[in-house]
């Protein structure tokens, strides 16, 4: 196959493994995996581990390890120093040497089967002490779980991981180079570490954003996104030409670039690379699991995948509870990180190249870590439950939360529950309590939640999303709820358990445009409020009072709006600056059509072209320069512009039925 066979099969298959997944509400790596399986030369046998495929998963990698650059910040890791520098460094270290000394028994007690040096031992923990950022983060986001405290401890694990990888990525190849003196190779390396941090701290940040200050002043977002990728590749192109990893570099390009004005726009320019290639990347690693193997070892693998879960997960519960966490913040931060992690891979197959293990046992371990990925959804998703039966005093735990929320709304009746105390919620609380209206308010951030309280702030920690915690804020008493924040998967299942509680309790939603209006409201919400549409009818209404337009008409305008719940100013033309947002096939948008002198629709009237049952509503008629009073009983004629309003799909349905 050529390059651009592979590329296209790997490109394909990874569409059709994100849609499956997606369907099933499972996360798109899990389903980059499967495909990787499936297509791999131990499934099918469509793709060859040959060097196209290598390259482009090196590519992810760089990309991630870009990202995760622009994410390391100072001050970040400062106030969350304990947690990363503390806890994080004792979960790698401590896996380090569990898995060194556990190489060390075996090569005593079975030297014939297993004859695995120390050197061995520490690139294979090294590659079992990490976890899946790319699994959990999501996990964590889907489950509104990332500032929770067991959210933000593993977090910071993975935070320290994901910085442990620069230098197990040194240390491993002077490990296996045994040239001369391991403790010269050692300085050599540390060296080397140490230039690069020269060349961060304090000569590449003065040339980075003295370089991206030339770049911007050109206007040209195409100039921006080349010399994106040039600094992305060249500095992996220059560690890589030391002798350092690829990796590496594209971390440091991602760290001089965090501390510059334009890192934002960096971000979200970086992602569709990152995204796309880090997907084939996990397509690749998936393409190394031997299913044969794994049918015929599978005893050998079960214990390899169940072995070191077991040990991580015992491992960072006891190393959370000697840091003075709670046991069912311990248990659930030993769920979310027992699984093997992407930069595992990296390392194992660093390992592998350098000859460290044996090809055999890179198969049977890579194997087991992809499986123990492909688990942690599931783990995850089941982490209530497991806690409740590893911790006697969970639901203890749990029904304290619950019932400081219900001491504190106890005597509350005709109050405001609010969803969410961010900075929307803490307005609505203000301007609430100058009205002398009762509210109780739910976070889920217990720093906000205790500077809030001390401030005399009516707010309890509790997820709104869930059911109990509805009650114990007192939802049969309230006179209304609002959902702060816009999370739509979470309003949807606030207004569940508002329909089965409390039917008649008016709930006021958030979201950030009209993406989700319709699916909000007919999930039973009162009201939505899109911030966009807001935020425009705000900036209308000042410009017309600075136009001289009298007030009155003025709020009369703003409220006919709000009336109508903002039916008028649904849709807008989109241009390709818009074609980023997402997502964009189910938003409303406007588009016109001019009829041309072979359109089908000439000399029919709207009425018999029917329009309507595509889901599309003309909002305008216009013929020359007048604009038609919109009425079913026009007659179309030719250079007729027609603007029709609608979701993508049904926008090129009408065009199509005006045209053809």
């Amino acid at each position: 196959m050529t390059a651009l066979d592979t590329t296209l099969l790997l490109l394909g298959a990874a569409v059709l493994g994100v849609v499956a997944f997606r369907m099933m509400q499972l996360p798109p790596m899990l389903g980059y995996l499967v495909v990787g399986i499936l297509i791999g030369p131990y499934g099918l046998g469509l793709a060859q581990n040959d060097a196209t495929t290598h390259e482009l998963a090196e590519f992810g990698v760089v990309f991630l390890m870009f990202s995760i650059g622009l994410e390391f910040s100072l001050p970040k890791l400062m106030s969350m120093r304990k947690a990363v520098f503390g806890l994080g460094m004792a979960q790698v270290l401590v896996t380090i040497v569990a898995t060194m000394l556990f190489g060390w028994l075996m090569a005593l007690f079975l030297p014939s089967r297993f004859n695995i040096s120390w050197e061995a031992s520490f690139a294979l923990g090294g590659a079992l002490a990490m976890s899946s950022t790319a699994i959990v983060s999501k996990m964590l986001t889907e489950r509104l779980e990332l500032e929770s405290p067991h959210g933000r401890q593993i977090i910071s694990v993975l935070l320290f991981q994901d910085l442990a990888v620069v230098p197990l990525l040194i240390l491993v190849p002077a490990l296996a180079s045994h040239s001369g003196d391991l403790v010269e190779t050692l300085a050599r390396a540390s060296a080397k570490a140490a230039f690069v941090l020269f060349v961060l701290l304090f000569v590449g940040q003065k040339l980075m954003r003295g370089w991206f200050s030339i770049v911007v002043k050109r206007r040209s977002q195409e100039l921006f996104m080349l010399n994106l990728l040039l600094v992305t590749l060249g500095a992996a192109w220059i560690t890589d030409y030391a002798g350092l990893s690829m990796a590496l570099g594209a971390f440091v390009a991602g760290m001089l670039i965090s501390e510059t004005e334009y890192r934002h726009q960096v971000e979200e320019d970086i992602k569709p690379f990152r995204d796309v290639l880090l997907g084939l990347f996990f397509v690749t690693i998936g393409m190394l699991l031997n299913v044969r193997l794994v049918a015929a070892n599978g005893w050998l693998i079960l214990l390899l995948l169940m072995g070191p879960v077991l040990l991580k997960f015992g491992l960072i519960t006891a190393l959370a509870k000697l840091f003075g966490t709670s046991t069912s913040v311990a248990l659930r931060t030993g769920l979310g990180l027992a699984q093997a992690g992407e930069f595992g891979f990296v390392l194992l197959n660093q390992a592998g190249g350098l000859q460290l293990v044996d090809p055999l046992l890179i198969q049977l371990i890579l194997a087991s870590m992809v499986l123990s990925m492909l688990a942690s959804p599931f783990i995850l998703a089941k982490s209530d439950a497991i806690v409740m039966k590893l911790s006697a005093n969970e639901w203890m735990m749990q029904s304290l939360a619950l019932t400081q929320i219900a001491t504190r709304t106890m005597s509350a009746k005709k109050h405001v529950i609010i969803a969410g105390f961010g900075r929307s919620g803490q307005s609505l609380a203000k301007l609430l309590t100058e009205e002398k209206i009762d509210y109780h308010a739910l976070d889920l951030d217990p720093d906000r939640i205790r500077e809030a309280q001390t401030a005399g702030a009516n707010v309890s920690y509790g997820d709104a999303a869930r059911r109990e915690s509805l009650v114990a804020a007192g939802i049969n008493r309230a006179a209304a709820l609002v959902v702060t924040y816009t999370n739509t998967a979470s309003a949807l299942k606030v207004l569940h358990f508002v329909s089965e509680l409390n039917p008649t309790l008016p709930v006021i939603v958030r979201s950030t445009d009209d993406a989700d209006l319709d699916k909000l409201r007919e999930a039973g919400a009162t009201e939505v409020v899109p911030e966009l549409l807001e935020g425009s009818l705000m900036l209308a209404s000042h410009a017309l009072v600075l136009l001289g337009v009298p007030l009155r008409r003025v709020v009369h305008r703003v409220q006919a709006a709000r009336d109508e719940r903002y039916e008028s100013l649904r849709g807008y033309f989109h241009g390709a600056s818009d074609a980023a947002d997402s997502p964009e096939s189910m938003q409303v948008r406007l588009h016109t059509i001019v009829l041309h002198d072979r359109a089908k629709s000439i000399g029919k009237t709207l009425l018999g072209l029917n329009l309507a049952e595509l889901e599309v509503d003309v909002t305008a008629v216009r013929r020359g320069k007048l604009r038609l009073e919109l009425a079913q009983e026009i007659v179309l004629q030719e250079g007729d512009v027609v603007v029709v309003r609608g979701i993508a799909e049904a926008v090129v349905r009408a065009e199509h039925r005006l045209l053809k």
